[in-house]
């Protein structure tokens, strides 16, 4: 019979990947009696988890959740995975920082030897993606408020940063997205899909009444978020897309596309095609390789092309101060 510490841990790992638990069932999975597997579920209960009985021929136990927090298991991966997870919390902007510094402490005084070898050498620097380096910060309170309003469907009623006026809306999905956290509505005053910046909301207690859900467009949240930041109605690709020759290597193209398709021409010269918000924005991004560019098309990156080229040169000899005189 195994030790009494690893039985109990045997147990309840056994508890956590299933719902219920006939308790003939447990005692032959552990390779021990039912009155010892009592015994281990009331030892279990002295530290703190619940877990609950069911009398009768098909008696058996149930791990349900309690009131208080008790003393955690997890598996090597689960445990790597939760250390990694909390050292990527800065990049979300979610105003935790402090918490999962101390969580992450917590959990790797707790870990053993090999475990904590593995954690220490996967160290992770997460850094915003805001401009500044240190992206818009949400409080825990704000998340938590907007969560909730979501999981229970209830109207949130809040201020927003640059309107004069309380916001009401349909809050369908709390999104984190390139370091910043979004709220995904329906907007019931404007009577169509907005996100909101969580940083800039603060919402206003009570809330509203209940509401049944609307199908965000497209049916899929991420491709939706996705499409609005690339300027589009509806999910799906960008709304302007070119394709062009660049007079440089494809290698040294590639890194820089995201989502783009890199075809290489030669050993200095590839095809690139391109999507953007704008014709005029990707026109300009294409100019950013510092290379030479042959528009293919469409006619309106030509065009966009030939606006910057004029743009540009205006902006290269306005203002320019006087030749100095003999």
């Amino acid at each position: 019979m195994p030790k009494t510490s690893a039985r109990l841990l045997a147990l309840l790992s056994l508890l956590q990947v299933r719902r219920d638990w006939p308790g003939a069932l447990l005692a032959e999975r552990l390779d021990v009696s039912p009155r010892t597997v009592r015994r281990d579920v009331d030892r279990l209960r002295e530290l703190g988890y619940p877990v609950a009985a069911s009398k009768g021929p098909e008696g058996g136990y149930r791990l349900k959740a309690g009131a208080e927090l008790p003393p955690l298991l997890f598996d090597d991966e689960q445990a790597v995975a939760l250390a990694l997870a909390l050292q990527a919390v800065p990049a979300t902007g979610a105003g935790v920082e402090e918490a999962a510094a101390r969580a992450l402490t917590t959990i790797r005084q707790v870990m053993p030897a090999r475990l904590r070898h593995r954690v220490d050498a996967l160290q992770v620097t997460a850094v915003s993606t805001d401009a500044t380096g240190r992206g818009p910060r949400v409080g825990s309170r704000t998340l938590m408020a907007i969560g909730a309003a979501v999981h229970a469907r209830e109207v949130l009623r809040f201020d927003h940063t640059g309107s004069d006026t309380p916001r009401r809306a349909e809050p369908h999905h709390l999104v984190a997205y390139a370091g910043r956290w979004y709220l995904v509505a329906w907007d019931l005053d404007r009577e169509d899909w907005r996100t909101f910046r969580a940083d800039r909301i603060t919402p206003r207690v009570p809330t509203g009444p209940r509401f049944v859900p609307r199908e965000v467009p497209g049916g899929d949240v991420a491709s939706f978020v996705a499409g609005r930041f690339r300027g589009a109605e509806a999910p799906g690709d960008w709304p302007c897309r070119g394709e062009v020759v660049l007079h440089a290597p494809a290698t040294a193209v590639a890194p820089y596309v995201r989502d783009g398709l890199v075809e290489e021409l030669g050993p200095d010269r590839c095809r690139l095609l391109l999507g953007s918000w704008s014709w005029t924005a990707l026109a300009a991004g294409l100019g950013r390789f510092d290379a030479d560019i042959e528009a293919v098309g469409p006619d309106e990156l030509r065009d966009a092309f030939t606006r910057l080229a004029r743009r540009y040169a205006d902006a290269a000899t306005a203002h320019r101060p006087p030749a100095p005189g003999p």
